[in-house]
């Protein structure tokens, strides 16, 4: 049994809050899109090219990004 998720199923990460305030996310085509879980498949997608999104997911976990929260 494989253990890798399917990565056209929508995903939240393993640290996110069961009070529904996280993001999700998946593989669709050419391009990785992302949804607030909280519009419960209602609200809008974002859709980025992998590479943009590789970019912006280095970004985060390198700090780039930390003063958006502060």
């Amino acid at each position: 049994m494989s253990t890798t998720p399917d990565p056209t199923q929508w995903i939240k990460s393993d640290r996110s809050s069961a009070n529904g305030s996280c993001v999700e996310m998946r593989q669709h085509a050419a391009a990785v899109e992302v949804r607030d879980t909280k519009q419960h498949g209602h609200g809008p997608i974002l859709r980025l090219a992998p590479a943009g999104f590789a970019s912006w997911l280095a970004g985060a976990k390198s700090g780039e990004l930390d003063h958006l929260i502060r």
